[in-house]
């Protein structure tokens, strides 16, 4: 059964010399036992500069996924040390990209959780920098 969930999201992008980006979102999404995993999925707003896309994330025992659809298609693997190849599919064409992740954490129960993701990311084979991110998900209650 899907619940609506609140999510406070957070990551931090760190590329070669220039200055951390750092990115906070609170939104609301949905959250639901499947198969075995979590599924937590919310739409993106313009903030993120990803408007018209939904962003799923799929814990599963040893692995997350992240899953994006809409205005921009891909799907990313984070598996702790071993390497993800993923196709970035955007409106103007596609990259690329590979994930290896040097932290996976997470602990989803039925009211809520957290992940925690430190991944590499290169593209086009071309290091790009190290992506922090860190979810934060607690169960609406009804109103």
């Amino acid at each position: 059964m899907k619940q609506k969930v609140a999510l406070s999201i957070r990551g931090r992008q760190s590329y070669a010399d220039q200055e951390p980006e750092i990115i906070e979102l609170l939104t609301e999404g949905e959250m639901e036992f499947a198969d075995g995993g979590w599924n937590i999925s919310y739409e993106e707003s313009e903030l993120t500069g990803l408007e018209g896309v939904v962003t799923t994330f799929r814990v599963e025992p040893g692995k997350v996924l992240l899953t994006r659809t809409g205005a921009l298609n891909s799907q990313m693997v984070f598996q702790e040390g071993v390497a993800h190849d993923s196709l970035y599919q955007m409106p103007f064409g596609a990259l690329m990209i590979t994930v290896k992740a040097t932290g996976v954490f997470y602990d989803i129960v039925p009211d809520g959780g957290v992940i925690d993701l430190v991944y590499q990311i290169q593209i086009e084979n071309t290091q790009a920098g190290v992506i922090d991110y860190h979810l934060d998900i607690r169960a609406k209650n009804p109103a």
